[in-house]
């Protein structure tokens, strides 16, 4: 027979992991399912373990490394007693409960787990431009995030990639410390919205590259430059740059529970009343329902809020 949990929690960034020292201090034994490492989401330890330098999360006063710092959270989970397996959850039912998941690879044969209560914590992912030296150089000169990596370009020249609020959102963080911010967007105007558009008008530290897309990222083990090409004329030009921040825009891994769970407009699952989904004991936290902040601390808040949730409906369950 398939095996029967309390809790399930699907995902092992900051806040999945969270949510499972919580609940593995609860005695409720949680079992995670942490994402296989060749998938494009669903990334055990999440974005995290494409980070390096992190700044930011409190308790570290010198920073730490992104893996380092995940491989932290996944020893206290497993300290407390949290079962952790590198697998991708391929499919799920929460039409009845307790809730079935499967981790085959196209989701058929035997259910691997049955579930009273499951934690849905399977983060978002940024979209990339897909070009040569993306990849090489990603968390060394080429971020997704402002807000985590802006310190580290104190007084350099560098690049956002965008024109929606998000990027225009960056470029102005960014002025607080580089020297200069170009924003390259592939359109002759912005997509965003007229009080950002005339915020960053304004300030003289940004300037705008129009019409173009970039076609690589140059550099060894360091940013060094962005190849350009006018999408009109077809001219390639390098620009001299250390950074090069992503703004394209995120995408929630959602597919797994699509038409199971209820969703906005972008694709991220709503909650209601802290961590509640649309479905009765199933509970959301992280990334994949926060599109506004996005950050290692508040996903692990969320994810403790998760826990809690999780903890208080199993009590009410007669667990």
């Amino acid at each position: 027979m398939t095996e029967l949990r309390d809790v399930v929690i699907v995902g092992s960034g900051p806040a999945g992991l969270t949510a499972a020292i919580y609940t593995a201090r609860a005695n409720l034994s949680p079992l995670v399912l942490e994402g296989e490492p060749s998938s494009t989401s669903d990334q055990p330890g999440g974005q995290l373990m494409l980070t390096t330098e992190v700044e930011n999360f409190p308790g570290f006063v010198d920073g730490i490394q992104g893996p380092e710092l995940m491989q932290r959270f996944r020893d206290q989970a497993s300290r407390f007693g949290a079962e952790l397996q590198t697998v991708k959850a391929t499919r799920v039912d929460l039409s009845s409960r307790p809730f079935t998941v499967w981790t085959s690879p196209d989701g058929s044969g035997e259910p691997a787990v049955t579930t009273r209560a499951l934690i849905v914590a399977t983060g978002a992912q940024s979209l990339m431009l897909g070009v040569p030296g993306e990849d090489l150089l990603l968390g060394h000169g080429v971020s997704t995030c402002a807000t985590c990596d802006g310190f580290f370009f104190r007084g350099q020249e560098i690049a956002v990639i965008g024109g929606g609020d998000s990027a225009l959102e960056e470029a102005l963080f960014l002025t607080r410390f580089a020297s200069k911010v170009t924003l390259v967007h592939r359109r002759k105007e912005l997509r965003a919205s007229k009080i950002m558009q005339d915020r960053a008008f304004a300030n003289e530290r940004i300037s705008f590259r129009w019409s173009s897309v970039v076609t690589a990222i140059q550099g060894e083990t360091s940013v060094t430059g962005i190849a350009v090409r006018d999408v009109d004329s077809g001219a390639e030009e390098i620009l001299p740059v250390s950074g090069v921040f992503v703004a394209i825009g995120h995408r929630p891994n959602t597919d797994v529970f699509s038409g199971q769970l209820e969703m906005g407009d972008t694709g991220y699952v709503r909650t209601f009343g802290g961590s509640r989904s649309s479905v009765d004991g199933v509970f959301v936290c992280g990334d994949v329902q926060d599109d506004v902040y996005q950050q290692a601390i508040t996903a692990a808040g969320s994810g403790c809020m998760a826990a809690m949730d999780a903890e208080r409906w199993l009590e009410v369950q007669g667990r």
